[in-house]
């Protein structure tokens, strides 16, 4: 039986989803809306560092796509890390290899999600993270 989305747990943080198929933004940017969430959208890996940069202490978490045109997840965890080495980075992907995955989870990132999402598993995800490793 999956859970309601009344019955996951939300907050108040600001996310940044990267991603380039609309049809994950618009499920995840309502559902985290309806969560509490604020969130933000980037349609690429250099957008992602132009609203990170542009936003600076106010996004507790990425949830970042690994592969996308202009600039992938790869590339793209790392100019943020440069950013704000305490980025809260969750990556997302559908095809990408383990070894890309473990390299990133070595450097810092704060876990993997494969897609398809299932909501329940993100938001659990997420909260796990944003409790786990709280932005000073």
């Amino acid at each position: 039986m999956s859970e309601s989305i009344s019955e996951m747990s939300g907050g108040n943080e600001t996310i940044l989803i990267v991603d380039d198929q609309e049809t994950i933004w618009d499920f995840l940017i309502e559902a985290l809306q309806e969560l509490g969430y604020s969130v933000l959208l980037a349609e690429n890996g250099l957008d992602a560092v132009e609203i990170y940069k542009s936003n600076p202490g106010q996004i507790d978490l990425v949830l970042l796509d690994m592969i996308m045109p202009k600039q992938g997840g790869h590339q793209t965890f790392f100019m943020i890390r440069a950013l704000d080495p305490d980025a809260n980075i969750l990556l997302s992907s559908g095809y990408v290899s383990d070894a890309e995955v473990n390299d990133l989870l070595k450097a810092g990132a704060r876990g993997f999600l494969p897609k398809p999402h299932r909501l329940a598993v993100v938001v659990k995800e997420i909260r796990r993270i944003l409790d786990t490793w709280p932005r000073n």
